[in-house]
């Protein structure tokens, strides 16, 4: 294996799932790591633990003399410590060309599509760690139990032969990997700003596929599975991950017997706790049919009312769904829908007015009459939200913005006023 201990990288946008696990890992094998973020974070609670000191804000002083710089495509060119490595002659590594050096030093299964991929990585994870294999992992999510001591992780160095990685098609960077094993979910439209058509996806994917000895997909596998975590979707995302345990020579009944009490990943469909008798969850969804999954998944739990509060993620994405998202959301009794939350876009050009309003108005017109607000300001969600929750409703948060902001503000305030009350 390579000798990392005269590395020295700083990772631009330090805090996200991917980087902050490619930041661990690169410690773990001896690599001086350093790196900043815009706001604080969970993940860089994590990398503080591990003996990292992640700077928030960026600024060109953060950047070490003689550092090599790690970013994502979500870096822009007027990031300031990018524009400080640019001037001192240094190129860029883009995070999925290191995660690929990662990678080739172990046998490979590699995670891609557009829904269920985070969760099928962890359940992968899971099993083989639960048939004695100790794999390095790479996964796109916070998952309870993978840590040391069964702490929560999203990454680590196993001393076993396998590593398992999630495999992102966002900016394409998956085709950067050469994986022994392939699992590939499914195949949606999502990434409009990065793929021109449906059919430039499809042929990245068969190229992904290509580069492997053998392909898993949810239906190699024909067993009755049971999980912990709800709905048909991981069902789904559970057969992908016993297909490519199979490939990699595991005994496909054992593993799916492990995964019996996998505990899910972090803000996928993730009970958060209780505000006026109601549950609350929270779930990633950010494409109509992972919404539709999701919310599918939760009237399994037989709620009295379930209310969906969601939050659009990407102009581009609302755009080209905000029909769909309605459709989706349909399948709750009650909606509320924010305004987008914006990630790295501007709403200009050809998105010059798209908003949260447009998928209110298509929820209206599949609801029946049932109730749906618009809800621009999302402080007002809370309040306003607390005052409608009863014993047996269901309220899930929904998107892979800050939305579950909601759920947590609904569920610390109900437990100040029970401590009040006492």
């Amino acid at each position: 294996m390579s000798d990392w201990s005269d590395r020295k990288l700083h990772f631009l946008g330090i805090g996200g799932a991917g980087m902050s696990g490619l930041a661990l890992v690169c410690a773990e094998r001896g690599a001086s790591v350093t790196g900043s973020d815009r706001a604080d974070s969970s993940y860089m609670e994590r990398l503080r633990a591990a003996g990292i000191e992640p700077v928030v804000g960026h600024d060109a002083a953060n950047l070490p003399e003689g550092a090599e710089v790690v970013v994502s495509t979500a870096i822009g060119a007027d990031n300031p410590e990018l524009s400080l490595a640019l001037e001192r002659g240094g190129e860029p590594i883009h995070r999925g060309a290191l995660l690929a050096e990662l990678c080739a030093e172990k046998r490979l299964i590699a995670v891609a599509g557009t829904h269920g991929k985070t969760t099928t990585t962890a359940m992968l994870v899971w099993a083989l760690r639960a048939l004695g294999a100790d794999p390095a992992f790479f996964v796109g999510g916070e998952v309870p139990g993978l840590g040391p001591g069964g702490a929560t992780a999203n990454a680590g160095w196993g001393a076993g032969e396998w590593v398992v990685a999630e495999a992102d098609e966002s900016d394409g960077s998956f085709l950067r990997l050469a994986p022994e094993i392939a699992v590939v979910t499914n195949v949606e439209m999502d990434h409009h700003s990065h793929w021109g058509s449906i059919a430039d996806l499809r042929a990245a994917f068969a190229e992904f596929e290509a580069r492997a000895r053998a392909v898993a997909r949810p239906g190699d596998v024909d067993l009755d599975v049971e999980l912990a975590v709800p709905g048909r979707h991981n069902l789904l995302n559970a057969r992908a991950a016993l297909a490519a345990a199979q490939l990699a020579g595991f005994q496909a009944g054992a593993a799916g017997r492990a995964l019996a009490d996998f505990p899910g990943v972090h803000r996928r469909l993730e009970l958060k706790g209780e505000s006026g008798g109601a549950r609350i969850y929270d779930d990633y969804a950010h494409h109509p049919t992972e919404v539709e999954a999701a919310l599918s998944a939760l009237r399994e739990l037989g709620p009295r009312r379930l209310v969906a509060v969601f939050q659009p993620h990407l102009y581009s994405r609302t755009k080209a769904f905000a029909d769909r998202f309605g459709a989706a959301l349909a399948l709750a009794d009650e909606a509320v829908v924010l305004d987008v939350y914006p990630a790295r876009e501007e709403p200009v050009g050809e998105l010059a007015g798209v908003s949260g309003l447009d998928v209110a108005r298509a929820a209206a017109d599949c609801m029946g009459g049932r109730p749906v607000a618009w809800l621009p300001e999302m402080g007002s969600a809370p309040a306003a939200l607390a005052r409608r929750l009863g014993p047996g409703d269901i309220l899930v948060t929904i998107g892979a913005g800050d939305v579950f902001r909601i759920g947590e503000e609904l569920v610390e305030g109900a437990a100040r006023n029970e401590g009040e009350t006492r």
